[in-house]
């Protein structure tokens, strides 16, 4: 049993892909739009395994304001823009699809944010602080940027947005944070990082994978009959993350060191697309979880082959920023 539970997690690069054809397998023999009640206790769960050991005191510390405030105008100015002409020129047919992409041009972080930052021996504080400030600052601002965004093409629902951005953000994240007080009760601060926290992991990748599920499924004949709709959302995703992916670097090159350069890139292209299927499914339905489905498998390969050229070229450990 423990094999199959940490078996998502390990081939993390695959498991949304092939959850993905399952979903369009079973949704065009089996009628699963029972279950997409579901999609929303799945959505907090998932994000709550991921915030458990939440500090709320990283919220408080003073530190690393420079490169939080790149992070900021990055993720809530310039993202938000890139994301606004794309879906201007490509998806104004699509309107569901391009509140998809709004949702997770508006989702900064997520938890790959730190797990990327200390595997490329970045500043891991500092990615923690952009996760945390991430997460709050675009669950409140992103109710008012999806109306001022697709408002023309979708009908926005302020107070249902907001309702569920406190479901699957700040519930989570205030599980998570005495669900840690609690096992520290128990157990120390080294054997909960080393032996009860990665226990959880596992748990938000299962979650999330049974989000895609029945996103997917539910309307697996709605997106069969319209198979371009993949190739449009291929093509976008991948113009969206590159253009992220080279701002982001620039950034870091021209004005931080490489430690905090490497926090900014991860806080800063990687979404949080767990929350963002979750709000797309919930809110704007199948079309919408389609494109950060596929965002899913576009970030998960990008980041992969991103963080082994830039260990060689612009991130070497032995080269010294300034």
């Amino acid at each position: 049993m423990k094999t199959i539970y940490n078996l998502p997690q390990k081939y993390l690069l695959i498991s949304v892909p092939l959850t993905l054809i399952l979903g369009f397998i079973v949704g065009t023999l089996v009628d699963t739009s029972f279950l997409r009640g579901t999609i929303l206790i799945a959505t907090i769960i998932m994000i709550y395994a991921t915030l458990v050991g939440f500090k709320l005191k990283e919220l408080t510390t003073l530190k690393g304001g420079k490169i939080l405030g790149y992070s900021v105008a990055i993720n809530f100015v310039i993202i938000p823009v890139i994301a606004y002409l794309l879906g201007k020129a490509f998806l104004t047919e699509y309107p569901m699809m391009f509140a998809g992409l709004a949702l997770a041009a508006l989702l900064p972080t997520s938890g790959m944010t730190i797990s990327w930052t200390a595997l490329q021996k970045g500043n891991v504080p500092a990615s923690v602080k952009l996760t945390v400030f991430g997460l709050i600052i675009g669950s409140l601002v992103t109710p008012w940027y999806l109306l001022a965004m697709v408002g023309q093409y979708v009908n926005i629902d302020i107070l249902l947005t907001m309702r569920t951005i406190a479901l699957v953000v700040f519930l989570p994240m205030f599980l998570g944070h005495f669900t840690f007080k609690y096992l520290l009760k128990k157990y120390t601060l080294e054997q909960f990082q080393k032996n009860i926290k990665p226990k959880f992991a596992p748990l938000s990748i299962w979650a999330m994978l049974y989000v895609v599920f029945v996103s997917i499924s539910s309307q697996a004949n709605m997106i069969v009959s319209n198979l371009q709709l993949i190739a449009i959302a291929i093509i976008v995703l991948l113009v969206f993350y590159g253009l992220n992916y080279v701002i982001s670097t620039f950034f870091a090159i021209k004005f931080l060191n490489r430690a905090d350069g490497i926090a900014l890139v991860n806080g800063t292209v990687l979404r949080n697309l767990s929350i963002a299927i979750g709000l797309g499914a919930t809110a704007f339905g199948a079309e919408a979880a389609l494109i950060v489905t596929i965002a899913f498998i576009v970030q998960q390969q990008s980041i992969a082959y991103y963080g082994k050229l830039a260990s060689k070229k612009w991130f070497k450990q032995t080269e010294i920023q300034n």
